[in-house]
């Protein structure tokens, strides 16, 4: 989607896959380099490097893209804990760049819906709000066949950090982006069948807690949900009405019966991330890229910036902490 955009350039591409060289050149014709180290050292430095790495390498790498002047597009979740996304920050700070976090849900017509009638006080008083996450996530995620160098960062605590960072911090966003931070915050956590293919304490979990804006809420998650994603939604209650966002990647409204309100009409949401054995959530993003152009031409400003994406992790971060 860079490479075909009116407004931005492809420079290079880094990976430690050497697989990827010849699928770089062969579709992009741009330089290839073994790390980001190389890419920085060996070209003009770009405007924007964009981080698609394993979980545990997004904050360090940024910090050494800001440190050469680049803008950073970090993918979810910034980082795997609260302190190196402040480093993330205070870099950028120093060197005046900007961070932009991968957060494409936020795009998705449903969520836009929810955003406005949120803002529009619509509901009223929250009283509750409930997001329920199955997906299924077995050995063809953990463990696929075909294993590329250097190894499979999948299900590693240094590098992948668990569900909530890899698989739903996407939903932790959108609540967070809806309903504010949290307290109050009780836990309970199984390992029900990945056992052998993960580093992780839990592949399910029941949270509760508190808005610190009122009412309260729940977050139920499992990745094990035998053969396909089963559901991802959220259930909204308030003193004048009910919403319920659901299908399998929150992309349907199920539910909306509001004092004087009527639904308007939404527009479909796009197709989930399709990786074969399993599917991720929107693929929205072009909507993400577009962004950044948008923000660093002066026409727009970012749609989730860097203390955003560090409230995430911070929030997974104060959950995990009660495994």
């Amino acid at each position: 989607m860079i490479h075909d955009h009116p407004e931005a350039m492809l420079k290079a591409i880094a990976d430690v896959d050497p697989v990827q060289h010849d699928h770089a050149t062969a579709n992009f014709n741009v330089p290839f380099f073994d790390s980001l180290d190389a890419l920085l050292s060996e070209t003009a430095i770009p405007d924007v490097v964009c981080i698609c790495t394993p979980n545990g390498l997004h904050a360090p790498l940024a910090i050494k893209a800001l440190e050469k002047g680049c803008h950073v597009v970090i993918e979810k979740p910034m980082g795997l804990s609260k302190a190196s996304c402040e480093e993330v920050i205070f870099t950028s700070l120093k060197m005046s760049k900007q961070v932009f976090c991968v957060m494409q849900n936020r795009y998705s017509p449903p969520s836009q819906w929810l955003k406005q009638v949120v803002e529009e006080n619509r509901l009223g008083k929250l009283f509750t709000v409930q997001i329920n996450c199955y997906w299924n996530r077995d050995d063809r995620y953990y463990h696929p066949e075909k294993q590329v160098h250097p190894g499979n960062w999948k299900g590693k605590q240094s590098l992948d950090g668990g569900p909530l960072f890899t698989q739903f911090s996407h939903f932790i966003d959108i609540m967070y982006w809806l309903f504010g931070d949290i307290t109050d915050i009780n836990a309970k956590f199984a390992n029900n069948n990945h056992r052998h293919s993960t580093e992780f304490s839990d592949d399910s979990g029941q949270v509760s807690f508190k808005f610190l804006n009122g009412g309260m809420g729940s977050f139920n998650y499992s990745t094990s949900v035998w053969d396909k994603n089963l559901e991802s939604s959220m259930t909204i209650i308030g003193e004048n009405g009910s919403i319920k966002v659901g299908g399998q990647y929150m992309e349907q409204v199920e539910y909306c019966h509001i004092l004087d309100y009527q639904l308007p009409e939404i527009a479909p949401a796009n197709p989930p991330n399709d990786y074969g054995a399993y599917k991720g959530s929107a693929a929205n993003h072009q909507y993400v890229i577009q962004n950044v152009i948008d923000t660093l031409l002066g026409r727009s400003t970012i749609t989730t910036n860097a203390l955003e994406g560090l409230k995430v992790v911070d929030i997974i971060e104060r959950i995990y902490a009660l495994r």
